[in-house]
């Protein structure tokens, strides 16, 4: 299914939702060059097969830069009238924050800066953990948190979002 995309879209939903392949079909439905900004980092072999197979999934017309902090820079480096951005995900990225110990509000301030200035057609996707029971210590309260943060910043700053279940996507703005 396709929802309307406007210039700047955030794809919500949980853990295998079915956000990414949404967003992915979502960027591919429209015109120009596609730009993979990926968060990941490839830090055990789990993720690095993961990563692997995902970019083989994608497929030629996809190209791929990594963006696991400096994602603000690699917006406003890339972004072009002709290229559309899909980012993920953010959840990765505020875990990448996280342990670097990282200024979440400047962060968060640059990335929706970059992506209000940004010439081109963006897509963010991002997991929404608050949906679930409080965690039960103290990085993952605060990994949560965070990543409820960062969704309220981009959600505010985005044309559209849209929550994905179970594959099924619902607009929520």
């Amino acid at each position: 299914m396709s929802i309307a995309f406007t210039r700047t879209q955030l794809i919500l939903g949980g853990a295998r939702s079915g956000k990414s392949g949404f967003a992915q079909r979502q960027a591919e439905g429209l015109p120009g060059a596609l730009l993979y900004l990926a968060t990941a980092q490839a830090l055990d072999g789990e993720m690095d097969d993961r990563i692997e197979r995902h970019r083989a999934e994608r497929g030629a017309r996809w190209q791929t830069h990594e963006a696991p902090l400096a994602l603000a820079e690699a917006i406003a480096a890339h972004s072009r009238p002709e290229t559309v951005l899909l980012i993920d995900c953010l959840t990765l990225w505020a875990s990448n924050l996280l342990f670097a110990e990282a200024d979440l509000t400047s962060a968060i301030d640059d990335l929706t800066a970059a992506i209000a200035a940004a010439p081109g057609k963006i897509l963010l996707v991002s997991n929404e953990v608050g949906l679930g029971i409080v965690p039960d210590n103290a990085l993952a309260r605060r990994f949560r948190d965070m990543a409820g943060t960062i969704n309220q910043a981009i959600a505010r700053t985005v044309d559209s979002v849209v929550f994905v279940a179970a594959g099924l996507p619902l607009v929520l703005k």
